[in-house]
């Protein structure tokens, strides 16, 4: 395939020069570089033609025609796309803001624009201080669950489609802050408090009256689940659900207690 030239030749003799945005000499009408865009420089021996470009009378200078810019050239530097006449700081079509140029967007301007809309989007948001047990959402979950299966403890008879995987927060005081439990979803919330507490070494005095009670609370309201409802039930809460691979707390409470006032100290 032959190559396409962009631009023309200098004129001058002994040059030939190819120029992308070439001069043309009003006086003899060829077409030159940089170099030798004077007359004198390409030897030019026709007087100056008359010309429409805004060229005040007895005067050789070629005013710029970009907007704003107040700068003159001896010869008419002319843009050979909209045939326009402009300085030398001006005679590129991106420096001139060619009407005939078609610059694509930058891709920066882009990224910059969708950068503003999210934090605009931000500003727009209500001012709320972010919990840390909104963690608990169904996507982290999801995530956190590949990372359960390995290293749960629980009970290996149990059929893995009926197998729920937590992180279960533990009382305060322990040794372990945590550990990765999994139990029936068909077990009462009773039942999973008395196995978790034999997994991790627990006092369990749940059949004494005057004792503190071992529950299981909900990591993002804090409240004590009802020991005779089923973790099933929990997962298909349209409220405040549970998630498979995601957090519970257990802790000791009083027989008056049925909420955990401060739920983000276990999360920390």
């Amino acid at each position: 395939m032959a190559e396409v030239e962009i631009g023309l030749h200098c004129s001058a003799e002994n040059c030939g020069q190819l120029d992308f945005l070439p001069f043309r000499c009003d006086g003899c009408s060829g077409v030159f570089c940089l170099e030798h865009r004077s007359r004198d420089s390409h030897g030019c021996i026709q007087m100056p033609q008359s010309n429409d470009l805004g060229k005040s009378e007895g005067s050789t200078l070629y005013p710029c025609m970009y907007e704003g810019c107040s700068g003159k050239e001896l010869v008419p530097v002319l843009c050979p796309y909209c045939e326009k006449c402009f300085c030398l700081g001006h005679r590129h079509q991106s420096e001139h803001e060619c009407s005939k140029l078609d610059v694509p967007k930058p891709r920066m301007v882009a990224t910059q624009q969708l950068v503003k809309e999210i934090v605009d989007s931000k500003k727009c948001a209500p001012n709320s201080k972010v919990r840390r047990g909104a963690k608990n959402s169904e996507t982290a979950a999801k995530v956190a669950l590949m990372k359960l299966k390995l290293h749960a403890a629980g009970d290996k008879s149990l059929p893995q489609t009926e197998r729920v995987y937590f992180q279960v927060y533990l009382p305060k005081g322990q040794k372990e802050k945590s550990k990765p439990m999994f139990f029936c979803k068909k077990w009462s919330i009773g039942k999973v408090v008395d196995y978790a507490a034999s997994l991790a070494n627990l006092k369990n005095d749940n059949n004494k009256a005057a004792a503190k009670k071992l529950r299981v609370c909900h990591t993002e309201t804090g409240e004590e689940l009802p020991l005779d409802s089923t973790v099933e039930t929990w997962i298909s809460n349209s409220q405040n659900p549970l998630y498979n691979g995601g957090n519970i707390i257990i802790e000791y409470l009083d027989n008056e207690s049925h909420t955990l006032q401060d739920v983000n100290s276990y999360l920390l």
